[in-house]
């Protein structure tokens, strides 16, 4: 239904250390709070890298300066960091989150403007959904440092997901004026994108790949985000070619996996394709990972699995949504998914409750307005359905499963010039035009007479 939510980009280096978050859903407790936080133990391929044993190493040493002297501002910082990278590493949001926000708060506590701590306190923000108190740290971050590249980053992933579409442009290139890399490139990439410039996002995603090292995780999720693009291009064989060169650079690599799993869906290959994604979702607890599950479950005609499925994750991230009412600072905005989630059980009130409590955070934002369209057209409410999706094409994306809800939208509307031009550019890309779309946006295109 969504587009991802992650966030293209970023590896970076910051503190010493690389800091590389996607946004994803997670699962929150409650308001308990430790004295110390240890590592996890990794399970699956990532438990024997050498990659984890350097980080066992780096965390241990830190952790015992900072038992040592717990008023370390700079080891508090690193420390935050890491578990930062090591939720992005094992998908474990829930406990790493927490973990970073407990050393970047007792540096804040001690010292409100230190530059570093307000950084990695808008990532994780960010990283919960919280996006307008990412904003505004990211804000005050900048008047302490307005040259800072990875706080322009930072910038232009709130702007995004806030709305600011020009804001985040302009936070871009001031990006690029500092320091143009990987980071860098990729979001330009990902903002060329959100305004329909696919050729452009696709060389400016290219550049980040050239920009990085081969197997680093930061160029291999640029690789992914190069075959999402191909996919969105219709060409699903450059997007297999990307998915297993992330492969072959970093075996194991579950957004690869991924990428995999749906090349098998469009090429009808449900069986190989679930099969993928079942790979994919033992290794790291991704929303988006199983709400792909659920949809491919559905078009196989497993009903009994999907809703399994579907079930378990509605719990997950309406846990999450009690979190983050009862304690703020801990918990992950989850309506904007849950929306989702209940639009695939064919649940409307409760998609639309949710997707209204998403648009009131951030009514600028373009998934956001096409998500509760969708919701709307489901009630067969196409007056509203018309009104939020004419805010969604704002940008004159070219996404092909927006096109293809904005086409049939705007036919309910009796709008059927503009809804024909919108199913036909929908259906030139119908590859990545998902399944469940692609018969209603071809019978609509039939019935328009004009």
């Amino acid at each position: 239904m969504k587009k991802k939510l992650l966030y293209i980009s970023l590896v970076l280096f910051f503190v010493g250390a690389t800091a590389f978050v996607i946004f994803r859903s997670k699962a929150y407790g409650g308001r308990q709070q430790v004295a110390a936080y240890e590592l996890l133990q990794r399970k699956g391929p990532s438990a024997t890298t050498e990659e984890w044993r350097r980080t066992q190493q780096q965390v241990g040493k830190l952790l015992a300066e900072i038992k040592a002297s717990p008023a370390d501002q700079k080891t508090a910082i690193s420390l935050a960091n890491l578990f930062i990278m090591e939720g992005r590493a094992t998908g474990n949001y829930s406990y790493y989150d927490k973990a970073a926000m407990h050393y970047v708060n007792s540096v804040l506590q001690k010292e409100p403007n230190n530059f570093d701590g307000l950084v990695l306190q808008s990532l994780i923000h960010l990283s919960q959904h919280h996006f307008s108190d990412a904003l505004a740290v990211a804000i005050k971050a900048e008047k302490i440092n307005p040259y800072n590249a990875f706080l322009y980053g930072l910038l232009v992933d709130a702007h995004v997901e806030m709305g600011n579409y020009d804001s985040a442009v302009l936070s871009a290139e001031k990006m690029m004026e500092i320091r143009p890399d990987l980071r860098s490139y990729a979001r330009v990439s990902y903002l060329r994108e959100i305004f329909g410039d696919y050729p452009g996002a696709i060389n400016a995603m290219e550049l980040a790949i050239d920009a990085g090292m081969p197997g680093d995780e930061g160029t291999e999720w640029c690789r992914i985000q190069l075959g999402k693009l191909h996919e969105h291009m219709g060409n699903i064989t450059a997007a297999e070619n990307s998915y297993k060169n992330a492969l072959h650079h970093r075996p194991g690599y579950v957004h690869a996996i991924a990428g995999l799993a749906r090349v098998a869906t469009e090429g009808g290959n449900y069986a190989a394709a679930i099969q993928w994604y079942q790979q994919a979702d033992s290794l790291v607890n991704d929303f988006t990972i199983k709400g792909e599950l659920i949809e491919l479950y559905q078009l196989a005609g497993n009903t009994a699995a999907a809703k399994s499925i579907s079930d378990q994750l509605i719990k997950s991230m309406e846990d999450n949504a009690r979190a983050a009412a009862t304690d703020e600072t801990i918990g992950h905005y989850a309506d904007g998914e849950l929306a989702i989630a209940y639009l695939r059980n064919n649940n409307y009130d409760k998609a639309l409750d949710h997707a209204l409590a998403e648009y009131n955070r951030r009514p600028g934002n373009i998934e956001v307005n096409e998500t509760l369209a969708w919701v709307y057209y489901q009630k067969s409410d196409y007056p509203n359905a018309l009104k939020y999706m004419q805010v969604a094409l704002k940008t004159n994306s070219r996404n092909p499963a927006l096109l293809g809800r904005a086409g049939l939208v705007f036919l309910k509307a009796g709008e059927k010039q503009k809804a024909k031009q919108l199913l036909k550019d929908a259906l030139a890309v119908r590859t990545n035009l998902p399944r469940n779309l692609q018969q209603p946006c071809e019978l609509a295109l039939k019935e328009i007479t004009i």
